[in-house]
């Protein structure tokens, strides 16, 4: 390959604008197919670009002919004229300039690792297929034959179980979790003629990720996998907003376990480049591959940070045209920590400004931060920047040195999703981030909470049920907190009899409201329950309703979230209209045909 080589980079997003300024010091020339102002191209000008769509073969092909080598910054793109590109060759005028000869361009990673990839269900499949763990899964079936199809899915992996689309969901998106049968006919109106597959419900700890480089000869055969340290994390509203390097009370064995699956995942694919594996820790301590990103990652971000001489872009660059250290490197951090944050655009266009600012005054004598824009135009939910922070104290002391940004981080985020804009979204996405939590501490207490779980489900509100015991899984229960406290959840239900701490002791370990249904016992009547329950401390409070009242705890969850859903209030003032005329209606029945018939009727 040539001394001072080109790269060619399909699509000039966020990432390529990375790649390019990771390129830059090195004197790697790249050139980017993507629309003439894209965020890669403002930082990095030349005559080798190419305007245009990076999913259009003939200006791939352009884009071929001037570098010598290509690569991609989104898996979504056209397989066939790269296969084309990489093994017949493109047409070019000869060095001569008597006619024409013809010429390979490697692509890296390779053809085949893009095509698998771009189609989820196959990428599994291939997976399981290598003996690595994954979520057991079956193709759903089109046309007339879909709702039977998912109905099989259904009887196979029992409620929940999630819907996903094969093709071109991104960042979480194209996802449903069914439910209940009642969901069906939603799933199949919502996900469209679309490829789907089903997929068994994974209960899950956190989402763990591992960025890989992957080395290989010319001949394609494997050399070397290295891997990034392992990060948890953080997704809401179907997109990563925080990353936690290391995990967070994650155990070293299964730290280690995370890099070698990853590994063993990149060993079994083709082509140079940096790959993400996402992954689920099970509540059993398993390790389940998610997916497979074949390019840099919003996961990796931080290693631009956290391993300054090889961040991902800067491994990219290396792998792609092999220029990788000895065997014997590895990527070793350079702080014990570090969080990075997504800069996400708000409910107005300069939303982001306030965390912005925030980022460049911020001084802490044990903590730094960076920011880091991508020159696009903020729309709501829109990845526009991130923050890195990092120090040598412990992850969890680093969240509270940087909770200000966090927060103003939530705040932006708490706007955008009660926007008019975003309700709508959210409210209809059956699968979305549950908005209110339920558990309880014993399945024997479901019959007490069905009564409001309807309620839910008649106000439409997107919900999670849970079993948390507080004293035979305290863990569990301390776990279940945090993750609803980190998540979207704006109302936790918490349902217990006898001594009835768990209400209590998650209101203990969250920040959202909590209300607490006392349920009634074999002894006592639920009085002994409804005490536990009422008489919190000062300072941690617990809203509590009636013995059994699971109605009204639902009721007052729904009117909740009306101070931040519009949706909601207005059901929830229909809903009261509604009483209202049932009553009105009884008392008219009642002075038309006098109590004693009345009482007869």
């Amino acid at each position: 390959m040539a001394k001072n080589p080109v790269i060619g980079l399909l699509g000039g997003g966020q990432l390529g604008r990375m790649l390019c300024q990771a390129a830059g010091p090195l004197g790697i020339t790249v050139a980017v197919l993507d629309a003439e102002n894209c965020p890669a191209k403002q930082i990095n000008h030349n005559s080798l670009h190419v305007t245009g769509s990076f999913k259009d073969p003939e200006k791939i092909k352009l884009l071929a002919s001037r570098c010598d080598v290509l690569t991609v910054e989104i898996e979504h793109v056209e397989c066939d004229v790269l296969e084309e590109i990489a093994t017949k060759g493109i047409e070019v005028p000869s060095p001569d300039g008597n006619g024409t000869i013809m010429k390979r361009v490697p692509v890296h990673p390779s053809y085949k690792t893009i095509r698998l990839i771009q189609d989820k269900f196959q990428q599994k499949e291939y997976f399981a297929q290598n003996g690595l763990p994954v979520a057991p899964q079956m193709a759903i079936e089109s046309g007339d034959a879909r709702i039977s199809s998912i109905q099989q899915a259904a009887e196979r992996y029992g409620f929940p179980f999630m819907l996903k689309g094969a093709k071109g969901s991104y960042d979480g998106r194209g996802n449903f979790q069914v439910r209940s049968a009642d969901d069906f006919k939603t799933a199949v109106e919502q996900m469209g003629d679309q490829p789907l597959y089903a997929e068994k419900f994974v209960p899950f700890k956190m989402e763990l990720a591992v960025m890989v480089m992957r080395t290989e000869d010319d001949d394609g055969n494997l050399k070397k996998v290295y891997p990034y340290p392992v990060v948890e994390t953080i997704h809401e509203d179907s997109i990563c907003t925080k990353v936690f390097f290391p995990p967070r009370n994650v155990a070293e064995d299964i730290i280690q376990r995370a890099q070698k699956v990853a590994c063993d995942v990149i060993s079994r694919l083709w082509g140079r480049g940096v790959f993400a594996v996402e992954m689920f820790l099970d509540n059993d301590d398993n390790i389940i591959v998610n997916e497979v990103a074949p390019r840099p990652h919003n996961s990796g971000h931080l290693s631009i940070e956290l391993v300054p001489q090889r961040s991902q872009f800067r491994a990219q660059l290396d792998a792609i045209l092999d220029r990788v250290p000895s065997p014997e490197f590895s990527f070793v951090p350079q702080f014990p920590s570090a969080i990075m944050l997504n800069i996400l655009g708000g409910a107005e266009p300069h939303s982001h400004d306030r965390l912005v600012d925030l980022t460049t005054s911020f001084y802490h004598p044990h903590a730094n931060a960076a920011l880091n824009m991508y020159g696009k135009e903020s729309k709501p939910g829109r990845k526009i920047g991130h923050i890195t922070a990092w120090g040598q104290s412990s992850v969890e002391q680093l969240a509270e040195r940087i909770s200000h940004l966090i927060k103003c981080m939530d705040e932006i985020r708490a706007e955008r999703i009660g926007s008019n804009e975003s309700i709508g979204e959210i409210v209809s996405q059956r699968g979305a981030t549950p908005l209110v939590a339920v558990t309880m501490g014993s399945d024997s207490d479901l019959g007490t909470l069905t009564a409001g779980l309807k309620i839910l489900k008649e106000f439409e509100v997107p919900h999670v049920v849970r079993i948390t015991s507080a004293h035979r899984t305290p863990k569990e229960m301390m776990h279940f907190a945090d993750e609803m406290n980190k998540s979207g959840c704006k109302v936790i239900i918490a349902a217990a009899g006898g001594a009835a701490h768990l209400p209590g002791m998650v209101a203990s370990e969250v920040s959202i409201p909590v209300i607490g249904v006392p349920v009634k016992a074999s002894v006592l009547d639920g009085v002994d329950s409804l005490y536990s329950i009422v008489q919190m401390p000062r300072g941690i409070p617990c809203a509590t309703v009636g013995i059994g009242n699971s109605t009204n705890a639902a009721l007052l969850a729904i009117r909740i979230l009306g101070a931040a859903f519009p949706e909601y209030d207005e059901k929830m003032k229909a809903y009261q209209k509604k009483m209202k005329n049932e009553v009105l209606a009884k008392d008219e029945a009642m002075r038309t045909m006098g109590w004693e018939k009345y009482l007869t009727r």
